[in-house]
């Protein structure tokens, strides 16, 4: 059996290195151990509130049809919301416990797969001590807050021999797309417009609030533990309700990081960017942003070291881009908003083509113990694009970034963005 991490150890002890979280740098003795294609695995949801509650939903359904599950733990900072998720095991016959403290559902041995359903600025503490703890993790999008985590994450996951898999599946289905952009039909370079003609940021809906008064905190939350690692701010219910954590720095990364998690997985796929990103990042947005609340934008242009480049335009604010601007385009094709090529038939030349390698989905990559196609390295490629545009938003001006060394070129200011400190005792 492994050897549960302790609440005691898991604040007393200090990291000692990238990828380790205020947890002893010990792998417990089974975190490699890899269970069989056949055995019931035990999950636990951290974080009950919206997309926990469907997590939720559907592991009870296939714990109540397919049986190869147990509902082991729920746990969230928010009493009333656990021992309503727990009240939801419960009544479908599932040995569920519930806990307000997630460090109390990585102590226990039989817990073979957690959920992180938290806010963001939890993910990756919370992701690299279920892998220390011998977990496996599906973590919700966006994979992490600020870069520096990301890597943390991927590295913990490989450190610790687990399977990690984030919460968004889109590549999944751009294998074509992938091919065509191999095949150099298009020509280079090649634009990306990620326009609202087909992609809704939300950036209104998840701007957060300029107005925020204290509030007396409700008896059954835990606003210390929820605030966590972000930095002390009086409560109120905007920050957390309701899924409006989004709207807050703090947190997120507005309507942005949360939407746009979903539309970068299949861009970043079929562009050939799973191992690097942008050199180039400009947005055009109301300046000064707000250094609280996530605000409104216009537009975000990455360039590419080959010269490719992808733009999103929120279609909010500022002018609209025309209806029938193409969605991948470059000097000898075009793939329109609907699929549709011009020329026609260019995805029926792509027979020569090398298939893309296969990809693992979540299930499959737990019974195989793989990684999937959505596995943390490509999680931190992904969410790192997502926060560099928030920051071209948040300092308003071009920045340019070094990709294979995740650094800022000449720019002081932005490079504490990368890995920005969290409130003791939590840490990297």
């Amino acid at each position: 059996m492994s050897q549960p991490l302790r609440r005691r150890d898991f604040l007393r002890t200090c990291a000692v290195g990238a990828g380790a979280v205020a947890v002893p740098y010990i792998l417990p003795s089974g975190a490699l151990s890899q269970p069989s294609a056949n055995e019931v695995t035990v999950r636990a949801v951290i974080g009950v509130g919206g997309m926990g509650n469907a997590h939720l939903g559907n592991l009870i359904n296939r714990f109540q049809g397919q049986k190869d599950i147990r509902l082991g733990a729920v746990c969230d900072v928010n009493r009333a919301r656990m021992e309503g998720a727990l009240k939801r095991c419960l009544d479908a016959g599932a040995d569920t416990k519930g806990y307000t403290d997630f460090r109390e559902v990585l102590d226990r041995d039989d817990i073979d797969v957690v959920y992180v359903v938290t806010p963001p600025h939890w993910h990756a503490l919370v992701s690299i001590a279920a892998c220390q703890a011998g977990k496996d993790v599906y973590c919700e999008k966006p994979f992490t807050k600020f870069i520096a985590e990301g890597r943390a994450v991927a590295e913990a996951v490989d450190r610790y021999g687990r399977v990690f898999h984030i919460g968004t599946a889109g590549r999944y289905g751009h294998r074509a797309y992938r091919k065509l952009i191999a095949s150099g039909l298009l020509g280079a370079p090649v634009r990306v417009n990620m326009t609202h003609r087909k992609y809704n940021y939300k950036v209104r809906e998840w701007s957060g609030r300029t107005d925020l008064k204290p509030e007396p905190v409700p008896p059954e939350l835990d606003w210390n533990m929820w605030l966590g690692p972000a930095p002390v701010k009086p409560h109120n219910t905007d920050r957390w309700n309701g899924g409006r954590f989004r709207g807050y720095w703090d947190y997120d990364g507005g309507g942005f990081a949360d939407m746009a998690a979903h539309f970068f997985d299949p861009v970043i796929y079929f562009m050939g960017y799973d191992d690097t990103g942008p050199v180039e990042i400009e947005a055009v947005a109301p300046w000064p942003a707000h250094p609280e609340a996530c605000g409104m934008w216009e537009s975000i242009t990455y360039t590419f070291a080959d010269g490719n480049v992808i733009c999103c335009t929120s279609g909010e604010s500022g002018k609209e881009d025309p209806p029938d601007i193409p969605w991948i385009e470059g000097p000898k094709g075009k793939v329109m908003q609907d699929g549709k090529t011009d020329p026609p038939g260019l995805f029926d030349q792509l027979g020569s083509v090398p298939e893309p390698p296969p990809m693992l989905d979540w299930e499959s990559a737990l019974r195989e113990r793989k990684q999937p196609g959505g596995n943390a390295w490509v999680s931190h490629r992904v969410a790192s694009v997502l926060h560099l545009g928030n920051l071209a938003i948040r300092l308003g001006r071009k920045l340019r970034w070094d990709p294979a060394k995740e650094q800022f070129i000449g720019d002081e200011q932005a490079s504490q963005f990368v890995n920005i400190p969290m409130r003791a005792p939590w840490h990297l």
